[in-house]
């Protein structure tokens, strides 16, 4: 009888010494995939660690970001931060851009995937192209134009709406403090619904068809069939998928600084533009005195981006509880 040693690798009876020199050997032979990394990880280390590590540093400082001096302040710019209107009024905006757009969002790329994801609709094809085209134009091209289209003066949505009679004179969306983050809401929705979309394709084509055949020799309709059995087994997509939308949905600079630069009357500063606009000393509208506080704003990029951390990490705590959670479902259906 073969012994229980004879049969394991020898490569796991190896003494360290051979282990280590076989490592060694590795590196070796793969040295020039790692050589070719060394680029992108100078790169990685210059944009992305370097001014997350100095923008803590900096959080602790009284710095104008352009001066040779700066003063050590120890949580001084945390404590203003905490009395500071604007910066909970920015952080709430942010926060209610994400609450509401994210299970829109969710939904109308839903109603699309369903649609689209039906093997009797013509051109199909072209339908995903159309939606998932906003996805891939350049944010700041794509905020332009829609600055014309909802402008006050003679844009297509205040012609359209006087035409049918909604309203009697234009309505300034993108110029009024109490129109103006829900019309860049619904624009966010407009442009990033075709990615989600994508998604809950993937999810749909992974249920097996047998099911709903299954579902229909049951006697069950459209919505039994979709309450019954698409939405269970694509619990763990939804779970996913609401995560990475919300997380985007947190994150709109680019958006709402082309858009609408935090105007007007900061009615649509989010987080990022409210870091941004203290940082570079970026008045609204350019007008009034421009005072840079780099500390300040990294004491507030800290704070916020301390809780994009709590949201990742709790995202990586759902996520597997919900693959745990599913795998008897999963292996049932």
């Amino acid at each position: 009888m073969t012994s229980v040693l004879g049969a394991m690798p020898t490569e796991t009876l190896a003494p360290p010494s051979k282990r280590k020199g076989s490592f060694k050997r590795s590196l070796w032979k793969n040295r020039w995939a790692y050589l070719l990394m060394v680029p992108g990880l100078i790169l990685i280390a210059m944009f992305s660690i370097y001014p997350l590590v100095m923008s803590w540093v900096y959080s602790f400082y009284d710095w104008d970001g352009f001066s040779a001096t700066k003063y050590f302040i120890a949580f001084t710019n945390y404590l203003e931060l905490a009395r500071d209107g604007f910066f909970w009024r920015a952080f709430g905006r942010s926060v209610l851009f994400a609450v509401v757009s994210t299970p829109v969002e969710l939904i109308v790329s839903l109603a699309l995937a369903l649609v689209l994801n039906d093997v009797a609709l013509r051109g199909r094809s072209v339908y995903r192209t159309l939606f998932f085209i906003p996805v891939v134009t350049t944010t700041a091209i794509m905020s332009i134009v829609m600055s014309f289209v909802f402008s006050a003066f003679r844009g297509p949505v205040n012609e359209i709406l006087m035409m049918v009679g909604i309203t009697s004179k234009p309505i300034d969306f993108l110029g009024n403090p109490s129109t103006v983050l829900w019309t860049a809401i619904g624009i966010a929705v407009w442009k990033w619904c075709g990615q989600p979309m994508i998604y809950w394709m993937a999810g749909l084509q992974s249920v097996p068809s047998e099911i709903y055949e299954a579902a229909r020799v049951d006697g069950a309709g459209l919505w039994r069939t979709f309450v019954n059995v698409t939405l269970p087994l694509l619990k763990p997509f939804t779970a996913m998928i609401t995560l990475i939308v919300l997380a985007g949905n947190l994150q709109v600079f680019a958006l709402m600084q082309a858009l609408t630069g935090g105007g007007p009357y900061y009615a649509s500063e989010v987080m990022e533009l409210y870091i941004y606009r203290l940082a570079f000393g970026v008045p609204e509208n350019n007008i009034g005195p421009a005072a840079q506080r780099l500390g300040y704003a990294s004491a507030a990029g800290v704070f916020f981006g301390v809780m994009l951390m709590i949201f990742g990490i709790s995202q990586l705590i759902v996520l597997r509880r919900i693959r745990r959670d599913s795998g008897p479902v999963r292996a049932a259906a």
